[in-house]
Parts: C-alpha cells; structure tokens; sequence
C-alpha cells in the first residue's frame, strides 16, 4: 500500500468556543499568538470563505446532470482550498514535511482543467455579466472572493514569507472559475448574458 501525500488530520473537537479569541487574537498553527486582522489571517480567512462560496456552486452543479462533471471537480477544489488553508495558517518554520498544501500537481491540473473547459467554449467577443443559471452566478461570486483571496495573499506577502505555490493556485483557481462559469450556461444551452453599455438607464433614456 502507498503511502499517503499528507498526513491525515487528527483531531479532537470537543469545545467550540473558548473565548480566548475574545481579545482580538487568535493563534497560528504553530502556537503564535497574532492579531486577527493580520494580513496573513485575513488572506486564509478569505480562503476560507472561497471554500464556502465554492461548496454553494458544488450544490448548484449537482442539481443537473449536466453538470456533474464540474460538481466533482470544484467537490476537489474545497478539499485543495483547505489544503491552502492549512499551509497559510503556518509559519515556514512550523511546517511539517508532510503538512497539506497546494502543490505544482494542483495548479498544473487547474490548468488542464481550464484548458478542457474553454475548448468547449465560442471565443468571447464581449465581456459577460453573471447570469443565466445559478450555477453560472455562484461561479461568478466564487471567482471574485478568489481574486480578493489573491489580493491580500498578495499583499501578506509583501511582510512576510508565504508560499509562491499559494499565489499561483489562486491567480489560476480564479481563471478557471470564470472558465467554468461560462461553461454551465454552454453545457446547460443557456446563453450567457453579455455586457451591453445602453442598458444602463443612461443609455435607455437618452433621446
């Protein structure tokens, strides 16, 4: 038998709350005690956010047939998500060589997935609006909570040292959810809604 990539979780939740955090602090993996609107706690915060969002459009695309290819690989996203998760919560010091995190593997399988997809896809001749289908809106608001989970991994690591692997995978997981988001309304035989500058009151009003 193989042995597994990462070491299986093991835990004990038995006590939810423990007022420690009553304060404003909260605790790293490895024991540090830091400010809850740190940088480095705001960017793993908003990752997990992402997972949630994420989970809402798993829920959407299990809900038609049609989907449930996308279903199974955004069900792989959270679990890489959390992986992220992990890796962000923990000082390079701290890290077990065997700690999940995201990988080369994942943002190179992203990739693929992002290249699958838009092969399926008519070239954009506008930008598009969300809409059409749920599934198609929930990957829209999953694609911007990424681009801001990017954003301040970003800037967290303009302080300090994060994995480069970190970036990437959400700089990719944000093209492949707009990809994807595309790709609902195409596999669901909805037409996207396009952006169109003279629907705005605006432009309906002018004589």
């Amino acid at each position: 038998m193989s042995e597994s990539r990462f070491d299986e979780p093991r835990l004990a939740l038995n006590r939810i709350y423990t007022r420690t955090g009553d304060g404003g602090s909260t605790r790293l993996a490895g024991g540090q005690t830091v400010l809850k609107d740190s940088r480095r706690i705001e960017a793993y915060g908003t990752v997990d956010e992402l997972n949630a969002f994420v989970g809402a459009a798993c829920l959407s695309a299990e809900a038609e047939p049609a989907l449930a290819a996308l279903a199974r690989t955004l069900r792989r996203v959270q679990h890489e998500l959390f992986n992220l998760g992990s890796i962000l919560a923990t000082l390079p010091e701290d890290v077990h060589p065997k700690q999940a995190c995201v990988t080369d593997a994942d943002i190179a399988q992203l990739e693929r997935d992002i290249d699958a997809a838009n092969a399926d896809l008519e070239p954009l001749r506008s930008f598009v609006l969300p809409g059409g289908t749920r599934a198609n809106c929930d990957l829209h608001i999953a694609r911007t909570v990424c681009r801001r989970a990017e954003r301040l991994l970003v800037a967290a690591a303009r302080e300090e040292q994060v994995p480069p692997e970190a970036v990437r995978y959400l700089n990719r997981l944000s093209d492949a959810l707009f990809v994807w988001s595309r790709w609902a309304n195409h596999a669901l035989g909805v037409s996207e809604v396009l952006w169109q500058p003279n629907e705005a009151a605006s432009g309906i009003n002018t004589p």
